[in-house]
């Protein structure tokens, strides 16, 4: 299992919390890519919700891992 940004960023309107089976549901029906299914289906099934990407990948970069000024933009 690995995970990339463009993976994880097809999870970002996800219906959270949401638990397995309802994640690899909600990426089948918005089209995202068979890897981030394959990922997901790999995830651990102890039939309690996921809260956040964070609980997914706990890797996810944060806000403020972004090296950007948001007053220039």
């Amino acid at each position: 299992m690995y995970w990339t940004l463009e993976l994880a960023s097809y999870l970002i309107d996800a219906p959270w919390p949401a638990t397995k089976d309802e994640l690899i549901d909600y990426a089948i029906r918005t089209g995202a890519p068979l890897e981030l299914v394959e990922n997901l289906q790999e995830l651990e099934d102890d039939g309690d919700p996921y809260e956040s990407i964070d609980e997914i990948w706990p890797d996810y970069p944060t806000h403020d891992e972004f090296f950007f000024n948001e007053d220039e933009y």
